[in-house]
């Protein structure tokens, strides 16, 4: 048999490239330096259809921590310059470079649609506009990639600075995003700064954004607070509904959201950036490992599958939808359905704001935990 022909069979039969025939990129959210050397990277691509990466400082963390780059810090251990968020920074910004230049044909064969490295600004600065502002502004120059997509989360304070660093043709990732409401704001956010952009000569095309809305920490918290109420529920009917809505909240509520990106992104203040040449900041699901073991293990890639649609994933949940995933044009099935759950949540009692409210400020804190132990790892090196 010829073996290029088994290859293409192969392929043609992955459940990760099938996805591209629904509209949707896969990208990895992972990094570190052995994916870079030894090829991994560019077999995810050519294999898998890879198409993105996604970082954050819990990811780095647990790579310093394994001696991973301690041939990098210690070749830095003279820079009394640098402390350890400076020596960090280096050692991202190599990686990021690295990969980014892995991606880079995908990149330019997209036309400037996939082919991105994100990177993310101090968790530290998440309620400080002008910190996210500078920082961002940094790390981009000191990058210096035009695949690279600066991640700033979608905060109060935050969605200013998103839509002055897009007016400036900066790239963004707006993450820690839970509500349909603070997406809209930051669509919004993310059109303002295209056409303050193109109303100062910039070329609009190389523009390019995503929204990052978590998925499976919905789940995790909604799920806990309807088990709760089923401890104390004593009617049959009302207990049956309640269990009906567990770890169904979490794809209603991007059903929702994706069907609000359709109607932004098809408006006419919108058509006539697209004229020229502008692309939609797509929405990207995150946090979409299942945690629940009794879920399906990909239901949060399965379940959210759709035009210009993103999906960063773990390196497990990559390898469970290689094996046994089961590509479907899903995120416009039953959108009715998907408004009856939020509907039938907030009849429960349990308030969506109030949990996305949560997740929001949550997801601020652990990152800027995470923050703390990439740096004390870094600080290990350096004594």
């Amino acid at each position: 048999m010829n073996p290029v022909g088994t290859l293409e069979t192969a392929k043609a039969v992955n459940p990760l490239i099938q996805l591209q025939t629904f509209g949707q990129s896969i990208w990895l959210d992972y990094i570190r330096r052995d994916l870079l050397e030894s090829g991994e990277l560019k077999r995810l691509i050519s294999e898998d259809g890879l198409r993105g990466m996604t970082s954050n400082p819990s990811i780095f963390e647990k790579a310093i921590a394994s001696n991973e780059y301690k041939d990098f810090l210690d070749s830095l251990t003279g820079r009394s310059d640098l402390d350890a968020k400076g020596r960090y920074e280096l050692l991202a910004i190599r990686d990021i470079q690295t990969a980014a230049d892995t991606l880079r044909a995908i990149y330019q064969n997209t036309k400037k649609r996939d082919g991105y490295v994100s990177l993310e600004v101090s968790p530290y600065l998440a309620h400080d506009t002008n910190g996210t502002l500078q920082e961002a502004r940094r790390l981009w120059k000191m990058v210096s990639r035009d695949n690279v997509m600066i991640k700033v989360p979608g905060t109060a304070e935050g969605i200013p600075a998103i839509r002055q660093l897009i007016s400036e043709g900066i790239n963004v990732n707006v993450t820690l995003l839970f509500a349909q409401e603070v997406y809209e704001e930051v669509a919004a956010a993310y059109i303002d700064g295209v056409e303050k952009f193109a109303s100062s000569g910039g070329d609009i095309s190389r523009i390019a954004s995503v929204a990052s809305f978590f998925i499976s920490r919905i789940d995790t918290l909604i799920d806990s607070q309807i088990n709760d109420k089923l401890k104390k529920e004593t009617d049959a009917g009302r207990k049956a509904k309640l269990e009906s809505l567990l770890g169904k909240v979490a794809i209603a509520n991007g059903k929702l959201t994706y069907e609000a990106y359709g109607r932004i992104f098809s408006a006419a203040r919108w058509k006539a950036l697209a004229a020229k040449g502008a692309q939609t900041q797509r929405v990207l699901w995150a946090s979409t490992s299942t945690k629940n073991p009794k879920y399906r293990d990909v239901m949060y890639v399965e379940e959210l599958i759709g035009p210009d649609t993103v999906n960063t994933v773990p390196p497990a949940t990559l390898q469970d939808f290689r094996e046994h995933g089961k590509p479907r044009l899903s995120l416009t099935e039953d959108v009715g359905g998907a408004r009856k759950t939020m509907g039938d949540l907030a009849g429960a009692g349990i308030v969506m704001k109030e949990a996305t409210d949560k997740l929001t400020a949550d997801g601020v804190k652990l990152f800027a935990e995470s923050f703390d132990q990439l740096l004390a790892a870094v600080e290990k090196t350096m004594k």
